[in-house]
């Protein structure tokens, strides 16, 4: 049914853009049921500017602020109301403006000529020691000349911003050490204007925030702590760190996990921009408002890599506001990498869905935090971070948190071990059993059971969580167990004649885990249901138990309740793979700084490999194969992303046929297009962007797909279709199957067609009805192998 759904949906999306542009995204927002209250800002998108030729940045931009006060004075009737209302003037790369407006006026001003869209400032949700050795740049804590380290300089001069809760300057993490001079191409600022204390250096060469979107939902301005760059929640340290932070020897977080912690691009220069804020508005911590205005500045900055470990519900592009800012910012030369968001295991959930952005998922590395839960002459394994440990090595009652709720509270709420939901006298002294899913964070599923006097806890998994435990800090002795494990507990504590009984062991650090990597169960899952031709996620990197530098100001578990305070602490989300993906990036543009977004992002996904450490192929969380819709090509390869012998590039130009594809017409592509465009003559199909992956949501009969590769490897060189693994029920060819190259820079077009075989066969089970396949080219063994996925579902006849 998702898949139906996404296919549906994306023939809707096309519809509706037939439609007045700025109209059609409106009424698409109230017809969905987000009708925003009575009184509420909106986001008034203008596209690109056309500033005159020989103007200064300031008095364009002083023009472009003036413009959108007359835009909205002629619907208001009064300019001055106009400019109370405006709190963002997008101004440089951008064209439009944040203003708290009526659902009416919005309603107007969508139908202005010269608007694109008009939407709510909605909000959108904040999304190593081990992981970089796990991807082979370094050798217990040794990094070999061979390194992608070593090769692409560790990132040197690149600089990487950070769409996130700011930064913690203090952080070893953002030492400058023996950094040079800051490069004169960096225009950023460190605006610590409220906050003294708040340093920038060499390494952290600029922090900016931005708030005027989160208090005008919060409905009152920002208090103090919210006027800095200062991170007061540990996110935002956390990841801009792992894709940029410098190496600091001896982290580790409660005792786990020592070593070397380092991000991405070790030598990489690093930029905060402060876009999330505590505590949340109507659970959101991430307005729209704000993060376009971060966008603008970062592409004015001077970066060369954004990563933004945020998200939100799926979108059409220009009510997008991490779309539309990525666009701008891809145009200008800056790689964009994108969280796909917490909302798996199901199908169709991921998110940050458009083609010029990277999108990554999550999945586990080789290092695990083992403890023990005994019972029943049983002993199950789990997860841990926990601090402490049981008193005794004597075995403690057991007891299941739907058998211990609190007077006056509903069972509902203790099975999820919800704060004050249990009832200390059934709990004290024992250890309770607590579902995972649902309610509040794992941690404060600890708290809660920790108030009503319980020793310890063990938190199952449901079915939905399948095998995936994460390793937290709890504080007390905890263990997260997967849904077997659960199941065998549970019977156990049920059944047995006698009171039931267990211990906890505390937890250890030990890594070669196998099979690794696997996918996160948290980790969203494709199929895209906005343009399902495009797959996404784009690739998978290490997001589960990483271990980076945190708030002086926030604990571990990011609740009032917690006074603990770390130097370094342990996280999971596509927050946490999102910047891995990043520093590679960082990596591959100090080797090669001419190289566009798009090819950046092709050599991260063509050299991206679906096989395990085992050479077996990564499983999903409940340990079956796995499929594009959960890695897209694959998990990443530094290494060889750095040298990936072909690329499948785009332009700026290749979007906006993309766009036409999608039925704009040349009136709105003029609005979001700094100067006319018009759509190419023949048809453009959105299966021929020249993506490096293919998707084909309808096969019937015959479809070709068009595809062009450049060669950045050797200047003479020949690849062939070495392998062509075809879909099940569908016969793939490729025409040519050899591309001989003269040429670094060359450019070479191939095609793909695909015919559904007869009689037809249908395809693996819980795929939503899609094969899987791939191309690849090779010029030859032990050299170059770009490797393209393929998901093909056919119609069936």
């Amino acid at each position: 049914m998702a898949m139906e759904t996404g296919t549906a949906a994306a023939a809707q999306s096309t519809r509706r853009l037939l439609l007045p542009l700025a109209v059609s995204f409106l009424l698409c927002a109230l017809a969905a049921g987000t009708k925003p209250p009575p009184s509420s800002s909106y986001i008034v998108y203008l596209g690109a500017h056309s500033h005159r030729a020989g103007v200064s940045t300031e008095e364009a931009s002083t023009v472009a602020t003036e413009s959108h006060y007359d835009l909205l004075g002629s619907v208001l009737g009064d300019r001055e109301k106009a400019r109370d209302a405006i709190f963002y003037s997008y101004t440089k790369n951008i064209n439009g403006f944040a203003a708290k407006l009526e659902p009416a006026v919005a309603a107007a001003i969508a139908k202005r000529p010269g608007v694109v869209s008009v939407f709510p400032n909605r909000g959108m949700r904040m999304q190593t020691t081990r992981s970089w050795e796990f991807m082979g740049l370094e050798n217990a804590g040794v990094v070999p000349q061979w390194s992608a380290w070593e090769v692409a300089r560790y990132g040197g001069d690149t600089i990487i911003g950070n769409l996130d809760s700011g930064v913690w300057p203090e952080s070893l993490s953002f030492n400058d050490g023996e950094m040079g001079p800051i490069p004169d191409t960096w225009k950023g600022i460190c605006q610590n204007e409220h906050d003294p204390t708040f340093k920038c250096n060499s390494k952290l060469i600029g922090a900016r925030y931005f708030n005027k979107g989160y208090a005008m939902e919060a409905g009152h301005p920002p208090p103090d702590r919210l006027n800095t760059p200062r991170d007061d929640v540990g996110h935002g340290s956390h990841t801009l760190a792992t894709a940029g932070g410098s190496q600091v020897n001896g982290a580790a977080a409660f005792g786990y996990g020592n070593g070397t912690a380092r991000g991405g691009s070790p030598r990489a220069r690093v930029a905060a921009y402060r876009v999330c804020f505590n505590p949340p508005v109507n659970d959101v911590e991430c307005f729209d408002a704000d993060i376009l205005a971060a966008f603008e500045a970062a592409i004015a900055d001077g970066v060369h890599v954004i990563t933004a470990s945020v998200g939100g519900e799926q979108r059409d592009f220009f009510e997008d506001t991490v779309a539309i800012g990525s666009l701008h910012a891809t145009k200008a030369g800056i790689t964009v990498v994108c969280s796909a968001t917490n909302n798996g295991p199901d199908f169709g959930t991921v998110s940050n869905l458009a083609p010029w952005v990277i999108t990554v998922a999550a999945s586990t590395t080789d290092r695990a935090f083992p403890g023990y839960l005994v019972f029943n002459r049983t002993r199950v394994e789990g997860q841990s971070l926990s601090e402490a440990s049981l008193r005794t090595k004597s075995f403690y009652p057991l007891i299941i948190a739907t058998d211990a709720v609190a007077p006056g509270r509903k069972v509902e709420d203790a099975q999820v071990c919800m704060l004050d939901s249990l009832d200390a006298a059934k709990v004290t002294g024992k250890i309770v059993v607590c579902c995972v899913r649902g309610g509040v964070r794992r941690m404060e599923k600890g708290e809660a059971v920790r108030r009503a006097g319980g020793v310890g806890m063990v938190l199952v998994n449901d079915e939905e969580g399948g095998s995936n435990v994460i390793a937290d800090a709890h504080v007390l002795p905890a263990l997260h167990i997967n849904y077997t494990d659960g199941l065998a507990l549970l019977a156990y504590i049920k059944s047995t004649p006698s009171p039931p009984s267990g211990f906890i062991s505390k937890a250890t650090t030990i890594v070669g885990v196998r099979p690794a990597p696997v996918m996160a169960a948290f980790s969203s899952v494709g199929p895209n249901v906005l343009n399902p031709e495009i797959l996404k996620p784009d690739v998978t990197a290490p997001g589960v138990a990483i271990i980076a530098p945190w708030s002086g100001m926030a604990s571990p578990s990011d609740r009032p309740w917690d006074e603990r305070r770390v130097d370094f602490t342990i996280q999971s989300g596509t927050s946490m793979s999102c910047p891995h993906v990043a520093g590679i990036a960082g990596l591959v543009k100090t080797l090669h700084p001419d190289w566009s977004p798009a090819a950046i992002k092709s050599a991260i996904m063509t050299t991206a490999t679906d096989l395990d450490m085992e050479q077996r192929p990564i499983l999903n969380p409940f340990l079956q194969p796995a499929t594009p819709f959960s890695y897209g090509s694959g998990h990443v390869f530094p290494a060889r992303a750095l040298d990936p012998g072909l690329v499948y590039d785009a332009s700026y130009r290749d979007y906006l046929n993309f766009f036409c594809a999608l039925g704009y017409n040349a009136t709105a592509m003029c609005k979001f297009n700094e100067t006319r465009y018009a759509c190419p003559a023949a048809p453009v199909a959105v299966r021929d962007l020249n993506y490096p992956s293919i998707t084909l949501p309808d096969l019937a009969g015959l479809t070709t797909v068009r595809r062009r590769v450049r060669n950045v490897g050797a200047p003479r060189s020949t690849y062939t279709a070495a392998v062509v693994r075809e879909p099940e029920g569908v016969q793939v060819t490729v025409t040519p199957t050899t591309l001989a190259f003269g040429a670094v820079g060359e450019e070479k077009e191939f095609q793909v067609s695909f015919v559904a075989r007869v009689p037809f066969v249908p395809a693996p089970k819980g795929a939503g009805g899609y094969g899987f396949g791939a191309i690849v080219w090779s010029d030859g063994p032990g050299n170059h192998r770009v490797r393209t996925p393929l998901a093909i579902r056919r119609r069936k006849m």
